[in-house]
């Protein structure tokens, strides 16, 4: 099943995290969470997230200044909660490079809405777009969310990055390489059959034909694209509908 954003939670309270991380997950992301201190470091400089929430009240375990550690090692979003209210203190955690600022206690919804401007924000300055749509199909990169024909699609994680990875780069051919370095590691980049396998899989499950597809589209020898103008599905053309409508011979 696709799962959304990976986020970070940093933050001493452990009741906060577990709070943060039953809602997050509810709402579809996958999360993490750890305190302040070199766990957390260690996680950000060896992992790849979307979104780090960081409590930055003192004593954080970071360090004087742990939003400019953290941003120094990923160019994740970064949500700083506090218990200050002043706005010296907002206007800090901005400087430093925060990407926003949450005051303690918070309301939920808000720091959702707040999360989801963070991360429209980056896919925006990345230049990535929202919202891959074509034909049936829809793909929403931010939510991590695959619509065809209205139903939502469900799908493993891997399937889903090799998805994502062709609707970022809709309408160019995306080789095997680098699809393979980007979803399953630089190690893995001549196991070829575990790309076929994921392609087919998602043939499968978008395809109204798999053997003739109209999405995701093979390159032969070199890699895949996934189609930005794909070509009438056969169960809605025209002529096929009339056929279907005429009465049957006496």
């Amino acid at each position: 099943m696709a799962r959304g954003p990976r986020v970070l939670v940093i933050d001493d309270d452990p009741a906060i995290r577990r709070l943060l991380r039953q809602v997050l997950k509810t709402t579809g992301y996958r999360v993490e969470d750890t305190v302040p201190g070199q766990d957390a470091v260690e996680r950000v400089a060896e992992r790849q997230f979307d979104l780090l929430i960081l409590d930055i009240d003192e004593p954080t375990g970071i360090g004087p200044d742990p939003i400019g550690v953290l941003r120094g090692l990923s160019p994740a979003p970064i949500v700083a909660l506090s218990l200050r209210d002043d706005e010296a203190a907002a206007a800090r955690a901005l400087e430093k490079g925060a990407d926003d600022y949450v005051r303690k206690p918070f309301g939920l919804n808000e720091l959702l809405a707040r999360i989801r401007t963070a991360l429209l924000r980056r896919a925006r300055e990345r230049g990535k777009p929202a919202l891959f749509s074509a034909g049936d199909l829809e793909i929403d990169l931010l939510r991590h969310r695959v619509r065809l024909r209205g139903q939502e699609i469900h799908l493993s994680v891997k399937r889903y990055e090799v998805l994502q990875m062709l609707a970022e780069g809709a309408g160019k051919v995306l080789t095997h390489a680098a699809i393979l370095r980007k979803v399953w590691g630089a190690r893995h980049t001549e196991r070829v059959e575990y790309l076929r396998v994921a392609i087919r899989d998602l043939r499968c499950k978008l395809e109204t034909d798999p053997a003739r597809p109209r999405y995701i589209l093979t390159e032969p020898r070199v890699g895949y694209r996934l189609e930005t103008e794909p070509r009438p599905d056969p169960i809605d053309r025209p002529e096929k509908k009339r056929r279907l409508k005429q009465p049957a011979h006496k």
